[in-house]
């Protein structure tokens, strides 16, 4: 055991916000906090960390064990540089060193006893060295920069000149280098490219130490963590399993608790009615029977409703306008800053209802491209032609056009006058903001506030092609998937970027990798992407024939060409599956009427209606077998 949590609670200004909160965290263990914005999971953290105080409950570090902790925000004030700011975890080596070579010089001088004694000394500080992988320090320190996103030629960055994210990673880094014995990290992915992502979700799985994190990266946390802790309606819940098990057991636990709900409920109405009428015969007997019932009805428990989920809601966006079917035709764009090229003579053509995810490292120009389709930012050369009748919607988190006298409620009508009251609360609350928070003004917003209250506005915009710049920041996994039904569902164009690999992998038709100065399609999802990555990336970047472009491009075209052609089989097969689940799903619900049918008495006592439900029953099951045997064939391929 690292850590055992014991009946934890926390209110602020007596708002109750969890309690009952007890769990294990045992060697080398992951896991993951998760629960909706404002939940607690933050301050949970804090609690664990030693700088937030329980109400009630303790916690326990096992004797011995080392503890580490990453904020969403950092505040450290230094001088130093990138690369020195994450040497500091390894000041222990350092001291080591220094001391190793101070002996060196000594012991030139030395003779006799002395000698002997710095020998032995020397012998067991260089086995301490060597221990603590003292000569792989400055590679190590390397490894971990590169592996976060950050370039050698940044390393000598002074930090305080960094960016809020960038601090962020130099911190994360920092922190890797120490190994605790327990790592505690709040949002890692936040600030990461995917590519960074990826690394460190190979370095937590291979971590020494037990991990406790908080994210909302679907695929991050079901390929590291094996426990998950819920905070959710002020109780601190434990679940086995990775995220997507967690996610499954909750549904069959919200789906259990609601049919005890919704069958008490209709139990005690039916208890009511009878009261009702035993008491509507006004006689002395049935009156004691009707009290006796009200008395038992009185003592019954009642179960609560189970809180509804804001998933339940779902938006239709509709354009109020086609576009024509060429949405946007990019030819000849390059892009240089000083002597640092982004993209060099990209050619790219975007058809109506694509929707196309922009991936590649931190820096590489993903947010430039956006920029330059939009006319905020001139390219070197080149040109983007919007098609017929295209109507542009963007949104840029840090360039939201929002009225700040405004409250989110008005914010909304006032763009949207003929949408109703619920509409614009429901719309409001996918995105976090529900009760009283919806006369909140613009003006009294944070920064991931101000961003979900943009994205809000723009989901609700009449534009036909929408251009995202990270849609899913500042958004919980719940108000993520409502934002990836509406996108699948969008009957326009979209292209964002977008480092959550989950929301890509559900949303995106097709994938542009900014990688090599040029961009890399794959006509499919993250999943595609992942399979087709190695051999799609040496196609495009190191072409071995004698015309290398000119043969790129034609094996390119090849390649798209054989993509659509596998996409357009794989679409006839999922709807061949999907017509045979329905004829399944018909079929079964016939099957469960003539079941019910062959209970009732007037059939079961009728012998020509029995032989004939049973013969249909028969015929049901081989069509059954027959279908079952399609689909199989079907998934096998």
């Amino acid at each position: 055991m690292v850590l055992s949590c014991n009946n934890l609670s926390k209110a602020f200004l007596d708002e109750p916000l969890f309690s009952g909160g007890s769990f294990r965290i045992e060697e080398k263990e992951k896991a993951a906090i998760v629960g909706i914005n404002g939940a607690g999971k933050s301050t949970l953290l804090k609690i664990l960390i030693g700088e937030l105080t329980p109400d009630t409950g303790e916690v326990i570090l096992a004797k011995g064990k080392t503890i580490g902790y990453l904020a969403q925000h950092q505040d450290l004030s230094t001088d130093r540089t990138i690369f020195e700011e994450v040497l500091q975890a390894k000041q222990d080596v350092l001291a080591l060193e220094q001391e190793i070579r101070r002996l060196e010089t000594e012991m030139k001088a030395a003779t006799g006893e002395e000698l002997s004694s710095m020998m032995e000394t020397y012998a067991r500080l260089n086995h301490e060295f060597e221990q603590k992988d003292g000569y792989a320090c400055q590679s190590e320190i390397t490894g971990i920069l590169k592996g976060l996103g950050f370039a050698e030629d940044e390393f000598q960055k002074k930090y305080a000149a960094l960016s809020g994210g960038q601090k962020t990673r130099v911190a994360l880094g920092r922190l890797l280098l120490e190994k605790p014995d327990l790592l505690l990290l709040d949002e890692p992915t936040n600030h990461l490219d995917i590519h960074s992502v990826t690394w460190l979700e190979n370095y937590l799985r291979g971590y020494g130490g037990s991990v406790i994190l908080v994210a909302h990266d679907r695929y991050f946390l079901d390929r590291i963590v094996t426990k998950v802790i819920e905070v959710e309606g002020g109780k601190v819940t434990t679940f086995s399993g990775n995220y997507s098990a967690y996610a499954e057991k909750k549904k069959m636990l919200r789906d259990a608790a609601l049919r005890q709900y919704l069958n008490q409920q209709q139990e005690i109405k039916h208890q009511e009615a009878v009261i009702a009428k035993l008491r509507s015969f006004n006689r002395e007997k049935s009156i004691k029977r009707a009290e006796s019932r009200e008395k038992l009805l009185a003592k019954t428990e009642r179960l609560e409703k189970p809180a509804e989920l804001k998933d339940s809601m779902f938006f239709t966006l509709e354009p109020n306008e086609m576009s024509g079917n060429d949405v946007l035709t990019v030819r000849n764009l390059s892009k240089t800053y000083g002597s640092h090229t982004l993209f060099h003579e990209v050619d790219l053509d975007i058809k109506r209802g694509e929707r196309i995810a922009v991936i590649g490292a931190n820096g590489t120009g993903k947010t430039t491209l956006l920029k330059i389709i939009n006319g905020l930012v001139k390219p070197d050369t080149g040109s983007c032609l919007l098609g017929s009748r295209v109507a542009i919607g963007y949104y840029d988190q840090e360039q939201q056009l929002l009225t700040e006298e405004n409250t989110l409620f008005e914010e909304i009508q006032n763009a949207y006058p003929n949408l109703n009251n619920t509409t614009i609360r429901n719309t409001l609350a996918a995105f976090l903001f529900t009760g009283d928070d919806v006369f909140k003004r613009v003006s009294e917003l944070s920064g991931g506030e101000r961003g979900r209250m943009a994205l809000a506005k723009l989901i609700l915009s009449p534009c036909n092609f929408l251009i995202l710049d990270e849609p899913t920041n500042h958004l919980d996994m719940t108000s993520k998937e409502i934002l990836e039904q509406a996108l699948s569902h969008y009957m326009g164009t979209i292209l964002y970027v977008s480092h959550d690999r989950y929301f890509v992998n559900q949303t995106a038709t097709r994938i542009l990798e900014l990688t090599g100065e040029t961009f890399i399609n794959y006509l499919g999802n993250y999943d595609y992407y992942l399979e087709k990555k190695e051999e799609l990336t040496a196609l495009y970047t190191a072409p071995t024939v004698a015309e290398p472009a000119k043969a790129a491009t034609e094996t390119a075209g090849a390649d798209w060409k054989a993509q659509k052609e596998e996409q357009a089989r794989e679409r006839k097969r999922r709807n061949d599956m999907k017509k045979i689940e329905e004829k399944i799903d018909s079929l079964e619900k016939r099957s469960a009427e003539i079941d019910e049918l062959l209970t009732h008495e007037d059939v079961y006592t009728n012998v020509s209606e029995c032989l004939k439900l049973n013969r249909e029953q028969e015929e049901l099951k081989q069509t059954m077998d027959q279908l079952f045997e399609e689909w199989e064939a079907l998934e096998s391929q």
